[in-house]
Formats: C-alpha cells, sequence, structure tokens
C-alpha cells in the first residue's frame, strides 16, 4: 500500500515514520520518498491500521 504524507520533510520525519509503522506490525517493509513524500508499505495490517498510525505519529496521510 502506498500514501502521500504531505508533513513528511526530513530524516527525522522518515524514522519516526518508521518506528510507528514498525510498533504496529514488527515486519513491516516500510519505503519513504522524501521528494515525493509518498510513503510504500508492505504489512499484514490492513489499510485503515497503517493510516492511523501514521496520524497517531503526527503525520496525516491519505492513499496515494
Amino acid at each position: 500500500m502506498k500514501f502521500h504524507v504531505p508533513d513528511m520533510s526530513c530524516g527525522h520525519c522518515t524514522a519516526a515514520i518508521d518506528k510507528a509503522l514498525k510498533a504496529i506490525d514488527p515486519d513491516a517493509k516500510v519505503d519513504t520518498d522524501l521528494p515525493s513524500k509518498t510513503v510504500t508499505i508492505g504489512s499484514a495490517k490492513d489499510p485503515a491500521s497503517v493510516q492511523a498510525a501514521l496520524k497517531g505519529a503526527g503525520y496525516p496521510a491519505t492513499p496515494a
């Protein structure tokens, strides 16, 4: 699944996003792309749970 995260702007942001997603799914594969402000996630969790985790970390996201 892929999300657009408009507030992602630096390495700290990508680390916080990675940490938040690993907290709900330790086996998640997370690929952040700062220039396009997108996050691609491979996870057994459903998209709503992933989106909620991003929002909870302070990075509201929309499906990309």
